[in-house]
């Protein structure tokens, strides 16, 4: 899919909460686990969620991007605090805008890449001028489920234009590849999600990914050797590495945007995430190849160029492995209360 009118990356920013759980205090709670290879993951504080999360990240996306206008808001999530009532509308509200198309999505982990395409074709067709794409979740894991050892959280947003001089970087090409395939999903009224391991590797998130990737590849004329970088979905450490390995990038293209063996799998955000951490190196004429994945299940893969604009405005954020590394550990007490795991 290209959009009618070039459209391109105007600003980014994220949020990362200080909190750190090692996946250490987990394993000793619940006997018998294995932390893995994750090492801990980013926990919300008892006074955040996704909401605060968005405002946060939105708001330095809007920084970076020097823009006072948005024609519409987009909140891509699986951790909604209400199940009835927009999240959007909220950040919205914070954020200042009232004549702006609001909307939540929900595509499990891809629902911020979901939002990103929707918000490129209104740009590309000249129906609004600017938009914010926001991926943010504060994902629980059922407390001793292999979940819990990367489950994570933490918000991604971008604000997307016309692609223009000051561009961090244009959208150049998309596609998406969908099948219902059941390896993760949590119905009305549940706390936790439920997942068939047997399926989360294949045919969930290898045939999805490399089925996206392939196509676009395949569309635009192009190779794995002449990306600068690649991103994809992180639910582990190993997911992404396979996956790449697979499809013929190397250790070098994917290691800028691998977060999870230090903040886990913050879902939604994942890949958002990994986009930003190499964004945040990224020189002009870099292509990059970007890919989500959602459970239930599909892909989406991204072309994106650098653009020059990169270099003068990524002075006004600060740099996604910067904030990571301000944290404070907590122990498994602390996360049970803040989180709202263990119930009588």
């Amino acid at each position: 899919m290209r959009s009618a009118n070039r459209v391109g990356i105007a600003g980014y920013g994220a949020y990362i909460p200080a909190l750190r759980l090692p996946t250490s205090e987990i394993a000793k709670v619940w006997k018998g686990g294995g932390s893995g290879p994750n090492v801990e993951k980013s926990v919300a504080n008892i006074d955040e969620d996704t909401v605060t999360m968005a405002v946060e990240a939105a708001r330095a996306a809007l920084n970076m991007a020097g823009m006072q206008e948005l024609g519409a808001v987009f909140v891509g999530t699986e951790s909604k605090p209400y199940a009835v009532k927009p999240s959007s509308t909220v950040v919205a509200q914070a954020l200042g805008f009232h004549k702006v198309l609001a909307a939540d999505f929900e595509f499990a982990c891809k629902a911020g890449t979901e939002a990103i395409q929707v918000i490129t074709g209104l740009v590309g067709s000249g129906m609004i001028s600017s938009g914010t794409a926001i991926a943010v979740d504060t994902a629980q894991g059922r407390p001793g489920d292999d979940l819990e050892y990367t489950a994570a959280s933490g918000a991604a947003a971008f604000v997307l234009a016309k692609n223009s001089n000051d561009s961090i970087a244009s959208i150049e090409h998309s596609v998406s590849y969908v099948t219902d395939t059941g390896d993760f999903w949590r119905r009305q009224g549940e706390k936790f999600p439920r997942h068939l391991s047997r399926f989360t590797g294949e045919p969930a998130y290898f045939h999805h990914t490399q089925s996206s990737v392939r196509m676009l590849l395949e569309e635009i004329g192009a190779k794995p050797k002449d990306f600068k970088y690649a991103v994809f979905h992180q639910p582990n450490p190993r997911f992404p590495v396979e996956v790449a390995q697979r499809l013929g990038f190397t250790q070098e293209q994917i290691q800028p945007g691998l977060l999870n063996p230090i903040i886990g799998n913050t879902y939604s955000a994942s890949s958002s995430l990994g986009l930003i951490a190499t964004l945040d190196i990224a020189q002009p004429k870099d292509m990059i190849l970007f890919a989500s994945f959602g459970s239930g299940a599909g892909s989406d893969a991204f072309c994106l160029v650098v653009e020059d604009g990169i270099i003068e405005k990524r002075k006004r954020g600060i740099p996604l492995r910067e904030m990571i590394a301000s944290a404070r550990k907590i122990d498994y007490g602390t996360y049970a209360k803040f989180r709202g795991v263990l119930h009588k």
